[in-house]
């Protein structure tokens, strides 16, 4: 079995080294942005990123998902911090939200991510596609106000980005649009069938050519021509430590004296949920993107979740989710399993202790045409004619989906889809649970999948349009399950139908209901 399991890994080693390497250059200034954002050390940013890709990646049963700090927390964390007045508060919460998770994981709550109409995770992928190309717009153009909120579904950070969208093409550096415009030509080149048919080339991931140009370019420019190249505030910038032994020296425990204090409770309550929503979302988000179409265990993925927002906390650590940015970012460049998930916590680990220095060469604008490219993947227009063309029931839910999701924030964006999901689907059932024909004086009524109470309504309907000195069939045989409020409305229907002179055949109608079988008096 390990045998197996060793040659499987192997088998994807190529595919998933490369992609690693492109994960950890995404999550790396985010990993520090959102520890910015939140209020938090720097530093704690950082072990969420190494908990989420060298723990959670194996105790995951997802072959391609990511996990690390997630923007979608920040507020909830700032505010925490405000709150408690302690950043060690903030761990302990984090603790107690990980024992949430590992419980809901073991209730098998992760049932709930499977009530996600698709149209709405497709909806979500596109909106979540559509708010990086806004947020890296800005970046790419030279123009950084903050990373931190790259991939937040904050409202704030929605409505700040399209105004920085405008406000970027006033304050173009000129070194970042040739860094971001080439890396994303070249990142399209690379994308192309009959370049991936070479197979020297094909071995060489495009995100890491783009990189790799983005920083030889600068180096070269800044000797030749500074105008035209980027400053220290345009580049990765990773705290450096002296020496490896200096990495141990950042992590910080939670003050388990916060126990007293019952705000405690209600921050780690909001944390396990939230961060439970977002994961199941980017589960189910990710499992769509998946090209082997493979379906991870819900339930063990809120176990692994939880698991890692203990040790997260217990470090010094921000808490964790599973991220569909990095994720996505992952499938894009080649992830097949869960291995490219640990590369990138690998990475992250080796950069920190050894290479801090080295990596801080790296322009944000090349990461920028990274994400750009993307975001274009998830929001790509032939996703829309898609949908278009499957019809309204797909269509709208889908768009609804994403202008919720860019007026508000992720979570509520989802609701509001979830919601408009629902009402087709009610609207389909209603339709289609029942059908009548008509032949002359003859009728057939069939049921022809579950009946309930939403179709009581139209069962009255169809009733009424029968004519007198007519006969009807009643066929249940195709239906699974009949409700009572069904059952009543046509015995009601029986014992008014002599009066019209209706005859009324009943064929396999009774013991379909969760009430005492009744005889039904053929006419």
């Amino acid at each position: 079995m390990i045998h197996k399991r060793a040659q499987y890994f192997f088998r994807h080693l190529k595919g998933d080294f490369s992609a690693g390497i492109v994960v950890f250059l995404v999550a790396l200034p985010l990993c520090l942005g959102i520890a910015l954002a939140s209020g938090a050390p720097l530093f704690s940013g950082l072990i969420a990123g190494l908990v989420g890709g060298l723990i959670v990646s194996w105790l995951s049963g997802s072959q391609l998902s990511v996990s690390g700090p997630a923007a979608g927390l920040t507020v909830i964390v700032f505010n925490a911090i405000e709150t408690l007045g302690s950043f060690q508060g903030l761990l302990v919460a984090g603790v107690l939200a990980g024992i949430m998770q590992l419980a809901l994981g073991y209730l098998r709550a992760g049932i709930i991510g499977a009530f996600f109409p698709s149209a709405v995770i497709k909806g979500m992928l596109a909106a979540i596609g559509l708010i990086l190309i806004m947020k890296q717009i800005p970046h790419a153009t030279g123009y950084h106000t903050s990373y931190e909120g790259d991939e937040g579904y904050m409202r704030d950070t929605a409505e700040s980005s399209f105004f920085d969208l405008f406000d970027a093409f006033s304050g173009i550096t000129l070194g970042a649009v040739v860094i971001s415009a080439i890396a994303l030509l070249l990142l399209v080149i690379w994308e192309r069938p009959w370049f991936k048919k070479q197979s020297l080339l094909k071995l060489i991931p495009g995100p890491l050519v783009a990189v790799t140009w983005g920083i030889a370019y600068n180096l070269i420019a800044m000797q030749f021509a500074p105008a035209w190249a980027v400053g220290e505030k345009h580049m990765v910038r990773l705290p450096v430590s002296a020496q490896a032994s200096d990495f141990f020296n950042n992590f910080m425990f939670p003050d388990f004296s916060y126990l007293a204090n019952p705000q405690i409770y209600i921050i780690a309550v909001t944390l396990a949920i939230i961060a439970s929503l977002e994961t199941l979302l980017s589960l189910e988000a990710t499992d769509k993107l998946d090209p082997l179409k493979r379906l991870a265990p819900t339930n063990r993925e809120l176990k692994a979740q939880g698991v890692g927002n203990i040790i997260s906390g217990l470090l010094g650590g921000l808490p964790i989710t599973a991220v569909i940015v990095r994720s996505s970012a992952n499938i894009n460049a080649g992830g097949k399993t869960s291995l490219s998930c640990f590369i990138h916590g690998l990475c992250l680990l080796l950069s920190v202790m050894f290479f801090a220095h080295y990596l801080n060469y790296i322009p944000l604008a090349c990461l920028s045409a990274i994400l750009l490219h993307t975001g274009y993947k998830l929001a790509k227009p032939s996703l829309f004619i898609e949908l278009y063309r499957k019809g309204m029931s797909q269509l709208l839910p889908f768009v609804i989906t994403v202008l919720a999701i860019l007026l508000t924030d992720l979570l509520k964006g989802m609701a509001i889809g979830v919601f408009v999901g629902l009402f087709f689907v009610i609207k389909a059932n209603y339709s289609e649970a029942m059908i009548m024909t008509k032949n002359g004086a003859q009728y057939l009524l069939s049921f022809n999948k579950d009946v309930s109470f939403l179709n009581k309504a139209l069962l009255r309907k169809l009733i009424l349009s029968i004519e007198e000195n007519s006969s009807v069939t009643i066929d249940a045989s195709r239906a699974n399950f009949i409700d009572h409020d069904i059952l009543e409305t046509i015995e009601d229907f029986l014992t008014t139908a002599p009066d019209d002179n209706i005859s009324v055949e009943i064929i396999d109608l009774y013991g379909k209901e969760k009430i005492n079988k009744r005889e039904a008096a053929i006419v």
